[in-house]
């Protein structure tokens, strides 16, 4: 029997991040995304003060760069210092973004602050409020930004704690979307005699397994479209028998989400307009007063493909969708069209079309094999990129491409062909 304790789990902050890539942004949204990795951070302070958390797990890349800013450092003592005058201790691992090796201010850490080091998995304490021993923590850091032994096999379970933490920053079972670092597996995880796993690295929050409890929470606040929806941190409450019960805070101050738009169904421009007004104020709603970063995304089949697909077309539509939203300065839940891409189709089927003879019919046919063969997708491409690949950026950048996005590729491919050889054919 133990005593009940609550501790927060958060991960991957990136603490000053750039948001590389934006164009044609108001100086509104840049300056908020600027500040929205520190809001997100004072907002696991928040939670610290309204929960009564007794300690704080951080899993890794608290930094964005291996040199860290020098702003993100002090915002980072001042917010550890807020939480740790509060009674509660932080556990820190540094990981990829962040490693051991990366440039550092000589800045004193708040006591209450545990910095696990490289060189081993060490174990420290964990108190509640109260001064009750709650948990042993364990942890280890990345000496460099590429780790690639496996970090979880050198985790030792170690007696006199009744739980006992695990933090790492790792990716179990190879997830491809992510740097495979700290390479593990789940079962290693479990098997390993450990009450939690409190994971960094995969910017997803999810929970691969249940007692023991294996866990990502994901980053803090979204840094790109791929990265869409609340951000946040688990509140982990341990009962004195050991269950466990975990509840989601989503702290992220500015919002990236995906509005899909189908075009199925309507002929006229006008009727488009409508559908894209009303998806966009639906999300200005869900988002309740926070910013939101949108890419839409306009799909389905019908008769506006053709004139959608012509060049320029999109982006006047994002133009004319900026003027409808307002500018960001005039509203404090702004909206910001971040672009809109066409992944429409043609009212003819491409099984359809891909029935008729000649160059338009094959080349359909081996569109649509490679959609069924990772290998016969990879293939087609290389062959359709032959030049490009003999630049050695773009040729890795070809290689890390997934299946779905090669297919996403070839589709578009083939629904342009159908239409401009369709349009040729009526010329």
């Amino acid at each position: 029997m133990g005593v009940p304790f609550t501790f927060l789990h958060a991960a991957d902050l990136h603490l000053d991040s750039p948001f590389k890539g934006l164009t044609k942004v108001p100086d509104a949204v840049r300056e908020r995304l600027r500040e929205s990795t520190f809001t997100a951070l004072g907002g696991l302070c928040d939670i610290v003060r309204r929960e009564k958390i007794d300690f704080v797990v951080l899993a890794g890349d608290l930094f964005d760069a291996a040199d860290r800013s020098l702003r993100a450092q002090l915002r980072l003592q001042r917010t550890l210092g807020e939480m740790t005058a509060l009674g509660v201790q932080v556990f820190i691992v540094h990981g990829n973004h962040d490693p051991e090796s990366g440039r550092q201010a000589k800045l004193d850490w708040p006591q209450g602050v545990h910095v696990f080091g490289s060189s081993g998995v060490d174990c420290f304490p964990a108190h509640t409020r109260n001064g009750d021993l709650a948990a042993f923590v364990y942890g280890i850091s990345y000496p460099t930004a590429a780790v690639t032994d496996n970090l979880a096999l050198r985790f030792k379970k170690r007696e006199g704690a009744p739980f006992h933490l695990a933090l790492l920053h790792a990716n179990v079972d190879g997830d491809p979307s992510y740097d495979n670092y700290a390479p593990c597996k789940l079962e290693e995880l479990t098997s390993a005699g450990f009450h939690y796993w409190a994971l960094g690295h995969v910017h997803d929050r999810r929970i691969l397994h249940e007692y023991p409890h294996v866990v990502y929470p994901g980053n803090l606040q979204g840094r790109s479209i791929r990265e869409t929806g609340g951000k946040g941190a688990y509140i982990v409450s341990v009962s004195d028998t050991g269950s466990i019960d975990m509840r989601f805070r989503d702290v992220a101050d500015v919002l990236w989400q995906e509005i899909a738009v189908s075009i199925e169904g309507i002929e006229r421009e006008q009727e488009l307009k409508n559908r894209l007004g009303s998806a966009v104020e639906e999300v200005r709603q869900a988002a309740q007063g926070r910013p939101v970063l949108a890419r839409i995304r306009l799909a389905g089949r019908g008769v506006l493909h053709d004139k959608l697909i012509q060049p320029s077309v999109a982006e006047e539509w994002l133009e004319e969708l900026r003027e409808w939203v307002g500018a960001p300065e005039d509203s404090e839940g702004w909206i910001w069209p971040e672009s809109i891409s066409v992944r429409t189709g043609g009212v003819l089927r491409l099984e359809n079309a891909a029935e008729e003879e000649g160059f338009l019919g094959e080349l359909l046919r081996r569109g649509l094999a490679a959609a069924h063969s990772p290998e016969l997708s990879k293939d087609l491409l290389d062959e359709a990129m032959e030049t490009l690949r003999r630049q050695p950026k773009i040729r890795e950048w070809l290689e890390t491409r997934t299946h779905e996005e090669r297919i996403e590729w070839i589709n578009q491919a083939m629904e342009l062909s159908v239409s401009l050889l369709r349009e040729e054919d009526a010329g």
